[in-house]
């Protein structure tokens, strides 16, 4: 009698693969993440991200004008507002997803061309939560724009394209690393060693007239090649990223690695649930935001107004006698984010028993931060259960937990920023491995798992 009772009363996170298991459901997961796979393989910064959403929006009938009924703007090609109208009216609210567009990365200083030791070599800034030995010795492409003082915009994608050469940061061999091998992990890698070679081809002249023979020639290239001089640089947005294609991983492909699915994964999900919504009751609204790795601060980051002014223009154009306040207030969010999968070789910084697991559908995480709960916003127990209610009787795999244990570290999410609007928000988003890695693990069913339950969410 008792174990029947336990039975019946128990909860354990479904495994997706159970969910997803006859050979029709298959095909549908490994096509969505097919299309997944290119879209992290061409959108390698918050720019190209954007561009990407934008152009794949007005493809499918939003337009330029809030009194639309599919409307969509950008702010300084970093961050994005989508709102799609439902048959409710404003003053009910709206289901709003928000996910953020930028990276763990490395950016070019301002002056970054340097010659020592023969090499010509671009000096960085390491932007957000990296872990600065996983950057060497690898391929790195270089992405972003230069911008000229008569406002003319060289686009730059270097390292990509078959054929074309890539960059790298050189790293210490071990047999000269003994010293560098009793620091600590932060001591030992320095970030004003974090220099991508450029070149090693002196300039074809007296090298007793040139200082800087290498540097030299690598300047009269870029200006040759793609008419760029050294102080174009200082208005110039190049960040140096991971070189090649995000790809399936292991012998049954049940994996994909790529960079930037931090938090690239929620973008294309929620893009994709946005645009395959089956019901048209809900009004929705999709946010691309920028510097989330960095504490969304800044015109284009979560903190910044621009995201209210977006949606009072729609109300202004729907509803002009409803208050924007009531909208807000009316509103339920979910923070789109990636959380921390219970990693098979330490363990030890998980609390097993509230842990993610890959392969087990997307998460839901009531609240993050660190410590006493500090650095994020808690969901309402109501909005946990609603979410709960759309994944159930949708079938949909999810699990709930933490990030890790309590005293081991923590991490947050723009939940705050959209609470602080009074409207409901949770943290809803699948797992990774090897998370602000070069190369970060998701699982193919857990992407497909976020996707379904983003656009339950949408539909209501």
């Amino acid at each position: 009698m008792a174990d029947e009772l336990k039975s019946r009363a128990a909860y354990a996170p479904k495994n997706a693969w159970s969910v997803y298991k006859d050979e029709a459901a298959r095909k549908d997961v490994r096509a969505f993440c097919d299309s997944y796979i290119d879209f992290l393989s061409r959108c390698k910064t918050e720019r190209e991200t954007v561009a990407f959403c934008r152009d794949f929006l007005r493809a499918r009938g939003f337009g330029d004008d809030p009194k639309g009924n599919a409307y969509v703007t950008s702010l300084n090609g970093k961050c994005l507002f989508a709102f799609k109208k439902g048959t409710r009216p404003l003053k009910e609210g709206v289901r709003l997803i928000i996910a953020h567009a930028d990276c763990p990365r490395l950016d070019f200083k301002p002056h970054p061309i340097m010659e020592q030791a023969g090499f010509a070599q671009a000096k960085t800034h390491y932007y957000g939560g990296l872990r600065k030995y996983q950057w060497l010795a690898r391929p790195l492409a270089l992405h972003g724009v230069i911008v000229r003082d008569n406002g003319e915009v060289v686009n730059v994608c270097l390292g990509e394209k078959e054929g074309e050469p890539v960059f790298t940061i050189e790293d210490l061999l071990p047999h000269l690393a003994q010293k560098q091998a009793t620091k600590t992990v932060r001591e030992a890698f320095e970030a004003e060693k974090l220099n991508v070679i450029l070149g090693s081809m002196p300039l074809n002249a007296d090298e007793e007239k040139v200082s800087e023979p290498v540097k030299t020639a690598i300047l009269d290239l870029l200006l040759e090649r793609y008419g760029v001089s050294e102080e174009d640089f200082v208005s110039a947005e190049v960040e140096v990223v991971p070189a090649g294609r995000a790809s399936y991983v292991g012998l049954d492909s049940s994996l994909v690695g790529s960079y930037g699915q931090d938090d690239r994964i929620c973008v294309y999900t929620a893009l994709r649930a946005l645009t395959d919504m089956g019901r048209d009751s809900e009004n929705c609204v999709l946010i691309l935001s920028d510097r989330e790795e960095i504490g969304s601060e800044g015109s284009t980051g979560a903190s910044s107004r621009y995201f209210e002014y977006c949606l009072a223009d729609v109300v202004q154009a729907h509803e002009p006698a409803t208050p924007l306040r009531h909208v807000l207030l009316a509103s339920y969010a979910l923070s789109a984010d990636v959380t921390a999968g219970l990693d098979p070789d330490y363990q030890d910084v998980h609390e097993k028993t509230n842990s993610h697991s890959l392969g087990y559908g997307v998460c839901i995480e009531k609240y993050t931060g660190s410590g006493g709960k500090y650095g994020a916003s808690e969901a309402h127990a109501e909005f946990v259960g609603m979410m709960r209610g759309l994944l159930n009787g949708r079938n949909i795999p999810w699990q709930a937990g933490e990030l890790g244990k309590v005293d081991q570290g923590g991490g947050g999410t723009v939940s705050l920023f959209l609470a602080a609007l009074g409207m409901n928000v949770l943290d809803c988003g699948p797992a990774l491995l090897s998370m602000h890695s070069p190369f970060e693990l998701s699982s193919v069913v857990d992407v497909y798992a976020s996707y379904k339950a983003y656009q339950a969410f949408y539909e209501g």
